[in-house]
């Protein structure tokens, strides 16, 4: 399926008291270019990240942020550490004894020492796997957002080619009156100049104007090309390159159609193509 470059997808991931948060957002681009924003504690996985985006994105310029929030350890109830409690009074009786004037511990030095309060910690091993799956499942999002941003970037491209297709195929019936009649206005301007002795000189000049105006070869190769990017749409994988491509070869035709122009129509038919062209062709730029 036809996948736009330019798509966006977010997660967040819960666990005991963290929550996670996966940002990707991609844009068009020749090629593929990552960009990382990562909390301190995931730079270590930014290696593992860039393998994971590479092996699902071919194009495309992606900027990826993972975030982490702790919960406040004011919001947690986790409990008094009794080893070190019993440590605190050991060490107060020790003091006192040796030191009758000492202070005794407040309720406020106590839980402010190092550990008396547990924390909740998060294992590392525990976030990292979380990412890493939600980095799947959040590739897994973006991918389904920009096949269906290319979903209507295909459509809009088909639009186009049969609106050319169409125009094609409206002049080519009208080939053969148009080349007689440049024949004829041709042959009328050689006889008032050469006068009627010059009937060999006629026929070559003749001959020369209609091998110069022909546009089958062009519209032969216009009629390939459309099918060529029919055929391309329809592929899997990535192929935006191909169908620049095949833009610039559809313009190219376009423009010696209308420089090989000897009637009104032929000069209408490359206008009207080479606006099609450049219809399709922006929507082809943002094409995996």
């Amino acid at each position: 399926m036809t996948a736009s470059m330019t798509g966006f997808s977010a997660r967040t991931l819960n666990v005991d008291h963290a929550s996670v948060s996966i940002d990707l957002r991609s844009v068009n681009q020749r090629y593929l270019e990552l960009h990382f924003r990562l909390s301190d504690e995931f730079r270590p996985l930014e290696p593992q990240l860039r393998e994971l985006i590479q092996q699902r994105l071919a194009r495309g310029k992606v900027e990826c942020r993972i975030g982490l929030v702790l919960a406040s350890a004011a919001s947690l109830d986790n409990g008094l550490d009794g080893a070190i409690l019993e440590r605190l009074a050991r060490w107060q009786d020790d003091v006192r004894q040796r030191l009758p004037g000492a202070v005794a511990l407040s309720v406020n030095e106590v839980l402010r020492w190092p550990g008396t309060v547990q924390t909740a910690a998060v294992p590392q091993d525990v976030l990292n796997d979380m990412v890493l799956d939600g980095m799947r499942a959040t590739l897994d999002d973006l991918l389904e957002s920009r096949r269906r941003e290319g979903g209507r970037l295909r459509q809009h491209i088909l639009d186009r080619l049969a609106a050319a297709e169409a125009q094609v195929a409206a002049l080519q019936p009208l080939l053969p009156a148009l080349a007689a009649a440049q024949r004829d206005k041709l042959a009328q301007r050689l006889r008032e100049a050469l006068g009627e002795t010059g009937h060999e000189r006629l026929a070559q000049e003749v001959a020369l104007a209609a091998q110069k105006a022909d546009i089958d070869e062009e519209l032969a190769r216009l009629t390939t090309h459309f099918a060529e990017v029919r055929r391309v749409l329809d592929r899997p994988g990535a192929v935006g390159k191909r169908l620049d491509f095949l833009m610039q070869e559809l313009h190219r035709e376009a423009n010696t159609l209308g420089s090989k122009s000897v009637a009104v129509e032929t000069s209408r038919v490359s206008l009207e193509l080479k606006v099609l062209i450049e219809q399709m062709r922006e929507q082809v730029q943002n094409i995996e």
